[in-house]
């Protein structure tokens, strides 16, 4: 089994920082690559930041230039610093990852989210 663990969601003002962190613990070959997702009331699930095993990394539009995703191996760990928050970044933000527990498979698993209010 692989657990998902996030951490550091909050209410915070628009213009401020929050910094969210994921733990991944469990039977784990390797990963393919973390990430974060957010969903906002009544809007679908969307990507906000990916981080492969290689490094790079891709970012929403909307979020470029104020949102960084980094990845800590030992361990495994994904932290996403979000800085200049706006109201549009509210939402239950969710840590992604894609993992192989044996072999080539990947399969995705989820956090159970963590909520990010921002207010005006």
């Amino acid at each position: 089994q692989v657990q998902l663990v996030e951490s550091g969601g909050g209410l915070v003002q628009a213009g401020g920082s929050l910094r969210l962190s994921c733990l991944a613990s469990g039977r784990i070959f390797s990963f393919n690559a973390m990430g974060w997702y957010r969903q906002a009331p009544g809007k679908q699930r969307e990507l906000v930041a990916r981080i492969t095993s290689g490094g790079n990394t891709n970012y929403a539009d909307s979020v470029k230039g104020r949102f960084t995703i980094s990845r800590d191996n030992a361990p495994n760990t994904v932290y996403l610093q979000m800085n200049s928050l706006k109201p549009e970044d509210t939402g239950v933000y969710y840590c992604n990852a894609e993992i192989s527990v044996m072999g080539p498979i990947i399969n995705n698993y989820w956090g159970q989210g963590t909520q990010v209010t921002v207010s005006s």
